[in-house]
């Protein structure tokens, strides 16, 4: 019962990154951490890639945090490391960040598909997102301190970054759930849908983007991010650095061209 992960292709530029453990509500084990971080590292490598999608395996949840008999009792020490998996996660700090996308830049669009529960450790995750869209029925939370425990993957410091101060507050110290309505309303997400159409949305919304200019996409993301919380003359040296490198590339040649001759671009990535 320690679970998988998925990564399929959809078309040429799309990834899919599947959470694969139903029956646990998808809880993430050690080894499933490990394989979570090396297919966030093979995406970002992969030249091919340029939007991922992020999702979990049925309707009833996303991600419903690290496995509660299995990863926390390893984090805390309740449990000795038994295998390879639980060493790893406990030896490189980089794997935990890496399969939480917290301080590691996975360079690519992504979008998170909720298509059920996402608390805990896979409400981090998903903070690490770019896009966000949920099934109508997701459920949302930060339950840790109801488990005498903390939300180390990301959510102290990028919650209050990205819904109202006391909005953050009320959610990290009671660890209460909400709604994908609420998660709507307080922007962590910006669509819900019937989760027989969410999947369908995502990969809608990847073949958008991965149909645009990738030097463009990766510029305008990275300089949205770096530039976040800087005053305006830094947010703006970043913006003249995105602009001197996308208009010197191949692809801000070809893109106007395309349009005056009437025809579909033919965008190469350089």
């Amino acid at each position: 019962m320690s679970g998988t992960i998925h990564v399929d292709t959809h078309g040429e530029h799309i990834a899919m990154v599947r959470i694969d453990r139903p029956e646990a509500r998808n809880a993430l084990s050690p080894k499933m951490l490990c394989a979570l971080a090396d297919a966030f590292l093979t995406v970002k490598a992969d030249a091919r890639t340029r939007v991922v999608v992020l999702t979990g395996t049925g309707n009833a949840a996303f991600c419903s945090g690290g496995d509660l008999g299995l990863t926390l009792p390893l984090m805390t020490g309740a449990r000795v490391p038994q295998d390879e998996f639980d060493r790893r996660l406990l030896e490189d700090e980089r794997t935990l960040e890496i399969s939480s996308l917290r301080d590691f830049d996975i360079v690519k669009p992504t979008i998170c598909a909720i298509n059920g529960v996402c608390f805990a450790a896979g409400f981090e995750l998903m903070l690490g997102t770019d896009i966000r869209i949920a099934a109508d029925h997701a459920q949302f939370g930060l339950p840790e301190v109801q488990r005498a425990l903390l939300p180390f993957a990301g959510s102290m410091a990028r919650l209050p970054r990205q819904v109202p101060t006391a909005a953050a507050m009320q959610l990290l110290l009671t660890g209460r759930p909400f709604s994908a309505q609420q998660a709507l309303q307080w922007g962590l997400v910006t669509e819900l849908l019937p989760s027989d159409q969410l999947l369908a949305r995502a990969l809608e919304l990847a073949e958008q983007i991965a149909g645009n200019g990738p030097v463009a996409v990766q510029a305008v993301r990275r300089t949205a991010i770096q530039s976040s919380g800087l005053a305006l003359h830094s947010a703006f040296a970043l913006e003249n650095g995105a602009k001197r490198e996308v208009m010197r590339s191949q692809d801000a040649r070809e893109g106007p061209l395309a349009f005056i001759e009437k025809r579909a671009p033919k965008f190469i990535g350089r």
